[in-house]
């Protein structure tokens, strides 16, 4: 496959899995496409073109002719310097592709939040609830990012001459999705028959093995679940902490999250909400695994590091 048909396939995976579903997704490539053209001239060459085919800005071809076939691939959750220098290193690999954005997908990951508050809706919380807060929380996800050393694993990747994307939201739908059909297709009376059905999954049985196995994050194993949301797990990184009250009024039990700040926690209980951690690396992996399964079937040959935990689903 050629880097860009690579690119491209995760993009239309990506969409596909979209908790805002494939026509929400296409809202915000017309969204991008009303921004363009209302910008002035001088301020065109600084639009970032990608937006008008790919809605998730945290994931892109970060170094690369995407015309480069790749029959190789070095992927990992992260790939920066050390990962870049191993692919050299090994010496036949095509091109690296990492799951955690850099460069300037990492810049911008505080434009893919907006659809957190799509999915919170979904599950019974009012649209306008959940824009004002997601809205605070994205500003304040900006502002952390602006000191941030973007670049530096991308200048790595050029001067390595070493072809490099990463593919965040697009493969944390593709988890939103496995989990959601988990949840929808189980029966779970108490907090832990959730944590139960997790343990089911070989990326997290890796995990418990590993010592980061699912947990009860807030709550207890014999509390009620009642409704269970899958709210935590896409959307570039974690949402607003003063969520969790709104979430309980529309009749959210538990929450099934990927991981978890210890200030999120608090308002969760505080809130009586329940939350399971189902795992960072295990999760990330689980997208990650649904996309590489697609490049093995086009006879892309995978090496997994980084924290991957690499589980085969091809039939």
């Amino acid at each position: 496959m050629k880097l860009g048909e690579i690119y491209n396939l995760s993009v239309e995976m990506g969409m596909d899995a979209d908790p805002r579903g494939r026509e929400g997704a296409e809202k915000a490539l017309n969204k991008a496409k009303e921004a363009r053209a209302k910008l002035e001239e001088k301020d065109k060459e600084y639009f970032d073109a990608d937006t008008l085919k790919n809605p998730y800005s945290d994931s892109r071809i970060l170094f690369g002719n995407p015309d480069l076939e790749v029959k190789k691939i070095l992927t990992g959750i992260d790939i920066e310097g050390d990962e870049l220098l191993l692919a050299k290193q090994l010496g036949n690999v095509d091109a690296c592709i990492a799951h955690h954005p850099r460069g300037r997908a990492l810049a911008k990951l505080d434009d893919v939040m907006d659809m957190q508050a799509d999915v919170l809706a979904q599950y019974g919380v009012p649209i306008n609830v959940a824009e004002a807060l997601l809205n605070k929380r994205i500003s304040e996800v900006t502002r952390g990012l602006s000191p941030s050393n973007h670049f530096r694993p991308v200048e790595i990747a050029k001067l390595l001459g070493m072809p490099y994307m990463c593919a965040h939201t697009v493969t944390d739908n593709l988890v939103y999705q496995f989990l959601k059909s988990k949840v929808e297709g189980g029966n779970f009376e108490r907090v832990v028959d959730v944590l139960d059905m997790l343990m089911t999954i070989p990326e997290y049985q890796e995990a418990k093995r590993r010592g980061s196995g699912p947990m009860i994050f807030a709550g207890k194993n014999d509390n009620r679940a009642g409704k269970i949301a899958v709210t935590e797990v896409t959307g570039g990184t974690e949402g607003a902490h003063d969520i969790y009250e709104k979430m309980a009024n529309a009749g959210i039990g538990t929450v099934i999250a990927m991981h978890q700040s210890e200030k999120h926690r608090e308002f969760a209980e505080n809130a009586h909400v329940n939350v399971v951690i189902a795992g960072h690396m295990s999760s990330d992996s689980i997208g990650l695994n649904i996309f590489l399964d697609k490049l093995e079937e086009q006879g892309v040959e995978i090496v997994p590091c980084s924290g991957l935990i690499r589980v085969s689903r091809a039939k």
